[in-house]
């Protein structure tokens, strides 16, 4: 039997449940339905990590389980508020851990599917949050899946682990299931989505 799909949630606020967090889990419980090992995460645990500075890792405990999990992940999902159009720090500096995987056999994310997940009061910041998020991913050398979520956050959508907006918990169940289908297939056949040399 091959080893179970792992697929990492990153992202929240420092606000516990906020709308962030919790579209994230309804994203993270689609590809957990799809069969995948999910590991969250959340705003707590990112307000936990220090800054980012090379080797930062080696000195925190959830920095280190972070790069961990990202080294061994088949996808990840990450999620953030539109904060001032664009990306929290806080979900930024999560991302910048990544740079200790520079020099690993699989360099950062490259060819894995991740799923992107934006909320915000206003259509405008998730627009240009999401793009943000995409321009990111493609730096780290990884797929953003077809879908993105961009989800215009207003006071008790979510509640209770569930979103009351049928259109955006279609959206937010489409991105989990989308991460599981790409890592699946990109173990599958590994050569066809990577992005490093191809030999002739």
């Amino acid at each position: 039997m091959p080893e179970k799909l792992s697929i990492v949630g990153i992202g929240g606020t420092t606000s516990p449940g906020s709308s962030t967090e919790q579209a994230l889990k309804i994203a993270l419980r689609a590809a957990e339905a799809e069969g995948a090992q999910v590991t969250l995460f959340d705003g707590a645990t990112l307000a936990a990590l220090p800054h980012y500075a090379h080797g930062a890792a080696a000195h925190s405990t959830e920095a280190a389980r972070l790069v961990e999990a990202v080294r061994h992940a088949h996808g990840l999902v990450v999620a953030s508020p539109g904060y001032h159009g664009s990306i929290s720090g806080l979900v930024k500096n999560a991302i910048d851990y990544i740079e200790e995987t520079a020099k690993d056999s699989r360099v950062y994310l490259d060819g894995l599917p991740v799923g992107l997940i934006v909320t915000a009061y206003g259509w405008q910041a998730t627009g240009s949050t999401l793009a943000t998020m995409r321009s990111i991913v493609h730096a780290l050398r990884g797929w953003p899946t077809p879908l993105g979520a961009a989800i215009r956050s207003v006071s008790g959508m979510f509640r209770d682990g569930q979103c009351s907006d049928p259109g955006a918990a279609m959206q937010l169940d489409l991105v989990g299931r989308q991460v599981a289908e790409f890592a699946r297939l990109r173990r599958a056949a590994p050569a066809i989505l990577s992005t490093g040399p191809v030999e002739e």
